[in-house]
């Protein structure tokens, strides 16, 4: 990959980068379109147990 030169890199972006795991991203992009929609689906699954779960708790605290 061709490097930008340093005066047109924008500092906001590269500050940003620094924290951006990309190895994540590389993985990611390995999978077809199928397999990132079916994993996308499996994480809101578990973020909807999650709510269901917080919520059933706060109602046994009451």
């Amino acid at each position: 990959m061709k490097e930008r030169a340093a005066e047109d890199r924008d500092p906001v972006v590269e500050a940003y980068k620094k924290d951006v795991d990309r190895t994540l991203i590389r993985e990611n992009l390995k999978l077809t379109v199928e397999e990132r929609f079916l994993k996308a689906m499996a994480h809101m699954r578990f973020a909807e147990e999650m709510r269901r779960a917080g919520r059933e708790a706060r109602l046994k605290t009451k």
